[in-house]
């Protein structure tokens, strides 16, 4: 058999002329009607998971901290109102790897007004009265005058010691400080005895324990008080976010080819003075004190602002943003012919923009979809987790048969546990439950993550169906703009709801799949962190790499068997093979004109990000004196940048999605336009001048590659051969 038709026999038949053809077929039928009606019971039962655990759950559990009773503290309208924070006994008892079991502090907790201030011991607290009456309100309640300190702390009714304490989640930790290289507790604390300073000793030796941990609570603490503080400031960055995207889309659309070289030149700008902001601040601190410092000297430091004051971490800065800039730079170089191809194709998505401006604005529409889905499924998600009843156990201190045993503390005062075992106590250990609801409680909660990862593939599916069918529409229009349907982007939603629900939630399916794998395989791999067997590491790190190519490759494969199903109305399977192949039959065009579209598009969202990530370092550092008075004081002022360049991405994502799925339709469009016509007068293309222009220029650069005449032809007589060794084998 010929080479031609060799490739025709691995890469599918290309499509013949069809003078009746005219873009998205208007007579088809519902797909993939088995999945549709899965996807629907699914949905039905996730609405039936979140009514189950709604009328279950408890938020509450969530937003207010439980004592040893399981009494919500500081909720309205219950005798604990006015107490809205948890104070523990024994704050050393928190730190025992039993916690890590119990999931609870092993030790008395009860809600107090507010946290202790001062340190003082039981002892020294009973010889005065006004110490006394302040030291009884972290005591249980029973406590008198006439009671001696021993019996007091038999019956367990008061703590020790009280500690300075601050409150974090409304739970008294104590307050933690360094003095002359020594962790302390609280600021000003005194001791005036031997006893006193011994059992300080002794608590500050168990509280180092959990130094690391309580490290942690003050950063996120102060990460969570400086988005009180800037808030707003960040929701304005999205918002100026918004519409420099938007902006930057209308300019595209009349100003595309200067808009491109415009938006290469400034992004290389962005990262140059981004190059020599570093170096000036890595020369600054040349000669100052401790700036020669390692960052592995350094070790992990709360304060991250300690990490700017030294040589190395600009060096580091100078060195990525230098080596991102020789890339681009390269880039440039070797593909600037293939990049003015691009352009001529990003300008022809301009114009079928033009024709559908509301397209620019579904992104919106996707986003409060997708609102809808998370919001369902972290509110399912917190009433699951709530659903739990309180669960008591036995807490004692000497060896007790019964330790750890589930216990009523309603009567246990009188049961026969607490007279064989005098000091012990019933104390709330955790929430859980016998019920059938409760043994099937993790089934619910890994449903619900299931059915969100559906869910959310199926919007995001839908936003590429809706646009690829609008976008089809002008490609395959005879005359543009008068042949271009009224309202494309409702029809094509209309079309993709009404006939393709089931072959939207087949693709989401099958990519749900793989993502619930991969979460599954990292939270293996958290739970294998310490284990010694390498083996098992390199498997998972194999299995890990294997389904982030795969989770790529089907993503990049629903894209295009959307565009097809938009287009032809066919199933999943068959739209996904015949956009398969038919990128298999013109692999030099994604390479050239494809790929480096998207590349110039990612050098778009870079720019906005760097744009507003300067901004933003420049009015939340206080290095311009005109910012200074209107910033808010912040503990870490990367806080709101990082946000800002992060969400930022994300809008500027979802904005130049509209123009990536216009380049993907029409590339699809492109190709199937030369299959099927030669550009005769009998078959004409569809495709614009600017288009046929980008084709003769692919020729030209791959002089080897058949035209779709030639293809057609080669076809042809590679059908005329079987047919004669058909005969033969007959005969």
């Amino acid at each position: 058999m010929p080479e031609g038709g060799e490739y025709y026999g691995k890469n599918g038949e290309p499509r013949k002329h069809d003078p009746s053809f005219r873009g998205p077929i208007q007579n088809r039928g519902c797909t993939d009607i088995v999945c549709c009606i899965l996807f629907i019971i699914a949905i039905l039962g996730y609405i039936a998971v979140g009514i189950l655990a709604w009328s279950q759950g408890d938020p509450r559990k969530v937003i207010y901290p439980t004592d040893s009773r399981g009494q919500f503290c500081g909720q309205a309208g219950t005798p604990l109102e006015k107490k809205p924070f948890l104070f523990y006994f024994n704050i050393m008892k928190c730190a025992s790897p039993m916690v890590l079991l119990e999931f609870q502090c092993p030790t008395t907790q009860m809600c107090v007004e507010k946290c202790p201030d001062k340190f003082m011991t039981l002892i020294k607290a009973y010889a005065v009265n006004s110490d006394f009456a302040y030291y009884k309100n972290f005591c249980e309640e029973g406590v008198t005058n006439t009671m001696g300190v021993a019996e007091i702390l038999k019956q367990r009714l008061c703590p020790a010691m009280l500690l300075p304490s601050k409150p974090f989640t409304r739970r008294c930790f104590p307050a933690l400080g360094m003095k002359g290289g020594v962790i302390t507790v609280g600021n000003s604390s005194t001791f005036n005895d031997g006893n006193e300073i011994r059992n300080a000793q002794d608590l500050v030796a168990g509280v180092q324990n959990a130094t690391v941990v309580m490290e942690a609570r003050q950063v996120v603490m102060k990460i969570f008080e400086d988005f009180t503080h800037c808030w707003y400031w960040i929701l304005l960055g999205l918002v100026i976010a918004m519409i420099i995207s938007l902006v930057f889309l209308i300019l595209l659309r009349f100003l595309a080819g200067i808009m491109v070289w415009v938006m290469i030149a400034m992004l290389v700008a962005v990262i140059g003075y981004g190059i020599f902001h570093c170096y000036m601040e890595y020369a600054a601190l040349k000669g100052e004190a401790g700036a020669n410092v390692t960052i592995k000297d350094l070790g992990f430091q709360t304060d991250f602002t300690v990490y700017l004051q030294i040589r190395q971490t600009w060096l580091a800065f100078i060195i990525i943003l230098a080596i991102v800039e020789v890339i681009i730079i390269l880039l440039l170089i070797f593909l600037w012919k293939r990049i003015l191809i691009a352009i001529a194709l990003i300008k022809e998505a301009s114009r079928a923009i033009g024709h559908m401006l509301c397209s620019l604005f579904y992104p919106l529409f996707t986003f409060l979809l997708l609102a809808v889905v998370i919001a369902y499924w972290g509110v399912t998600a917190v009433f699951l987790s709530t659903s739990n009843q309180p669960i008591y156990k036995i807490f004692n201190e000497t060896n007790c048969d019964y330790s750890r045993q589930t216990c009523d503390p309603a009567n246990y005062s009188t049961s026969p546990m607490k007279a064989q075992c005098a000091d012990s106590k019933c104390l709330f250990a955790f929430y859980g439950g016998e019920t059938p609801y409760h043994k099937y409680l993790i089934a619910l909660q890994f449903y619900n993550v299931f059915l969100f990862f559906w869910c959310a593939n199926f919007v995001l599916g839908l936003g590429q169906m809706t646009l690829a069918g609008a976008f089809a529409s002008y490609y395959w229009a005879a005359k543009k703009p008068d042949d271009i349907p009224a309202f494309p982007v409702f029809s094509s939603l209309g079309r993709s709801l009404r006939y393709h629900t089931g072959t939207l939630a087949f693709g989401s399916l099958i990519l749900s799949i793989i993502q619930i794998i991969r979460v599954l395989l990292e939270y293996l791999d958290h739970k294998l962190k310490g284990a010694q067997n390498k083996f098992a590491k390199f498997l998972l790190c194999c299995l890990k790499c294997c389904f982030w190519c795969l989770e790529k490759f089907v993503k990049f494969l629903n894209r295009n068997a959307y565009i097809m199903s938009a287009i032809y109305g066919k199933n999943f399977c068959t739209s996904a093979r015949d956009a398969f192949f038919l990128l298999m039959r013109n692999v030099i065009r994604v390479a050239v004109l494809d790929k480096v579209t998207d590349f110039i598009l990612f050098l778009g969202k870079l720019l906005i990000v760097g744009l507003l990530g300067v901004f933003s370092f420049f009015f939340f550092s206080g290095r311009v004196k005109a910012f200074q008075n209107t910033a808010p004081t912040l503990n870490y002022y990367w806080v709101p940048i990082l946000t800002m360049v992060v969400c930022s991405y994300l809008i500027a994502h979802a904005f130049f999605s509209v123009y990536s799925m216009c380049v993907d339709t029409l590339f699809l469009c492109f190709c199937e336009d030369l299959e099927r016509n030669d550009g005769s007068a009998a078959r004409p293309y569809y495709m614009s001048p600017s288009l046929r222009e980008i084709l003769w220029k692919n020729k030209e650069e791959d002089p080897s590659e058949p035209s779709a005449q030639q293809q057609q032809q080669q076809h042809d007589e590679d059908t005329q051969l079987k047919q004669e060794a058909q005969e033969e084998d007959t005969a």
